[in-house]
């Protein structure tokens, strides 16, 4: 099979869908793979590097997208780049088109097949592909939060560690899966005062049980969101649906009751963001102001660490890869369910029931 990898054209985007170590593992099982050039420059990576595998590094995009029957992506296309799709390529990136009606309808009019990493299902009905970028994007959560408590960034000028004789900050974190348990392993080693909320007993039982005291866990009912809120100098979101648009857990008066200068990050904001409040922002713009809150909500966040986030990329997605190039995408859905669970679009049709249900359309199982 041809394999394209196109460069990361979103902003601040520095992540590339295969590494040269990759591409020498597609080319030994027979497999074209064509990059556009410096794709992986952001990464650490040169086109010589890639040369040197067996890979070869197109003259443009455009002839990328040309040759390739299956292009690896890491995240969504952008809307001006829908026209270079044609009706037989395969798409496979990190896609969240619950959130994103006007991609959704794009692709769908160019009729491809296109593959969510975050909806691929293990056997165990874990998400594998969506994991590693989710413990970056929670570490950076508590990292950037405590930025932007900074007075000089807007914030209320509080030390999330505080010092002897000093309170520390308040971190609170709504949802306690991937992404909510990596923000509170770093506020937990920054010396916060961390509450975690969820619905989960079973998961919170096991972070109480690990951090042995260090941590508040509770129950998510909506006192409870409201108190722990308000009282918050850094608030994170990770809410997830699998594959759905996040539920909206905060609304904009419990925004307004907030402490002046605390700071949201909304890690859910890929698939909407789980704050009345939130709105997408990108790395070059990645805060505004509701109601002297601070909320922080770029859509990559893993993007400004490609070099760990790359490497984590891989090790989770080149077998899924390997399999889809040699098996070809029908083959390989039929002998596993859970990637069949990615595949959001198929011949115009949405065949993801979450992304369906989230943009009112018509719902056709793969299989």
């Amino acid at each position: 099979m041809v394999i394209g990898v196109p460069k990361e054209i979103k902003d601040h985007e520095y992540r590339v869908s295969l590494t040269p170590e990759a591409a020498a593992t597609l080319r030994q099982s027979g497999h074209e793979v064509w990059l556009e050039p410096s794709a992986g420059e952001g990464s650490g990576f040169s086109d010589d590097e890639y040369r040197k595998v067996g890979a070869s590094v197109a003259g443009s995009k455009e002839e990328v997208f040309k040759k390739a029957e299956l292009i690896l992506k890491v995240k969504e296309p952008l809307l001006s780049e829908c026209h270079l799709f044609r009706p037989d390529q395969v798409l496979f990136t990190y896609l969240h088109l619950a959130a994103l009606p006007e991609l959704t309808k794009a692709l769908m009019a160019e009729k491809i097949t296109a593959i969510a990493r975050e909806t691929v299902e293990a056997k165990d009905g874990s998400l594998p592909m969506l994991k590693p970028m989710s413990e970056i994007a929670g570490r950076l959560a508590v990292q950037i939060g405590a930025q932007y408590l900074e007075r000089s960034y807007g914030g209320r000028g509080v030390l999330l560690g505080g010092v002897p004789g000093v309170e520390p900050g308040k971190v609170v974190v709504l949802g306690a899966g991937v992404a909510g348990t990596s923000a509170v392993r770093i506020a937990v080693g920054m010396g916060a005062q961390v509450t975690v909320l969820d619905l989960n007993v079973q998961r919170l039982q096991e972070l109480d049980n690990l951090y042995q005291g260090r941590l508040i866990t509770r129950i998510s009912t909506q006192t409870a969101v409201e108190q722990a809120v308000v009282e918050g100098d850094v608030v994170v979101g990770a809410v997830l649906l699998h594959g759905a648009r996040a539920p909206k857990v905060v609304g904009r008066a419990l925004v307004a009751r907030m402490k002046p200068g605390a700071v949201i990050v909304d890690v859910a904001v890929d698939q909407g963001g789980c704050f009345e409040t939130t709105r997408p922002t990108t790395h070059s713009e990645p805060v505004y102001v509701v109601d002297g809150v601070t909320h922080y909500c770029v859509t990559n966040m893993p993007g400004i660490v490609p070099r760990t986030a790359t490497f984590a990329l891989i090790n989770v997605t080149l077998p899924y890869v390997v399999r889809l190039a040699s098996d070809g995408v029908d083959r390989a859905i039929r002998s596993d369910p859970g990637l069949a669970k990615g595949v959001n679009l198929k011949d115009g049709k949405v065949t993801h029931r979450g992304v369906a249900e989230a943009h009112g359309l018509p719902f056709t199982p793969v299989l």
